[in-house]
């Protein structure tokens, strides 16, 4: 490829989280490009486009990165889930950050961890001129590319939860995520993160992470949940999402001229 030469972006969420730093992020779910455009200049030093629940495949989220570049945020991926040729194809459009659903114990935790790694160190297909390594312009792209990308996995179920040691010390987990609906489901309160033995279970989630060293996520549209998860030690922390924003705001707009 002619041009050129360029560096490997530093993937900046995936250091700060290792310092300890609190990253505020938002979720985004409206498949969108514009969205993400306007959102990534709001100042949130991440935001998570998602396609598990939302209608997200590989060209929408090649918009959304591309629309998110100039952005403050780390662009965070949500592939559908654990599966080596869904997570390779975000990878190669550009994502350096990934969050894989549903993790159950270490052994799938290494399943996700050898689909964000070039052999020897793991199974991602070598693609020569993707996005990724700017069309092939970036230097020695297949050999530096594992150092900046950054693994987040979720753990949402009560079996998850009982793993959780063995999953945050898999080498190669730069992060784990507490998912607050799921594991209310699982713990059979479906609907109501905010019951008392959901939430005893998310800060304990945080202290054992802590212990491990492990940085901890979670997402929540309530800023009192936000800020009493920060206290409890989570470093990176969802406080809203793109759908909510839109919907709360139309709702409250309608709602000064139709009243009554």
């Amino acid at each position: 490829m002619s041009g050129f030469p360029m560096e490997l972006p530093r993937n900046a969420f995936k250091h700060a989280i290792a310092a300890g730093r609190l990253q505020i992020g938002l979720w985004s779910s409206l498949a969108c490009n514009i969205a993400a455009e306007i959102v990534s200049d709001s100042g949130f030093d991440w935001i998570l486009f998602d396609s598990e629940h939302s209608p997200n495949e590989i060209p929408g989220l090649l918009a959304q990165l591309q629309a998110a570049a100039c952005g403050t945020a780390t662009a965070i991926v949500r592939p559908a889930w654990n599966d080596a040729v869904l997570i390779k194809r975000v990878l190669d459009i550009g994502a350096q950050a990934i969050l894989v659903p549903y993790v159950q114990n270490a052994e799938e935790a290494r399943r996700a961890v050898a689909a964000v790694r070039y052999p020897p160190a793991g199974i991602r297909g070598v693609a020569a001129a993707a996005r990724a390594s700017r069309y092939g312009r970036v230097t020695d792209y297949l050999k530096k590319a594992d150092s900046e990308i950054c693994l987040l996995v979720q753990v949402e179920t009560r079996a998850a939860l009982d793993e959780l040691e063995a999953i945050a010390a898999v080498d190669g987990i730069d992060g784990v995520f507490i998912g607050p609906s799921d594991l209310s489901a699982s713990f059979g309160h479906i609907g109501n993160p905010q019951h008392a033995e959901v939430q005893t279970a998310l800060e304990q989630a945080a202290k054992r992470l802590k212990v491990l060293g492990k940085p901890a996520g979670i997402l929540t549209l309530s800023e009192d949940e936000a800020r009493r998860y920060i206290g409890w030690g989570y470093t990176f922390v969802a406080v809203g999402s793109d759908i909510g924003l839109l919907g709360r705001g139309a709702d409250a707009l309608a709602r000064k001229f139709k009243s009554g």
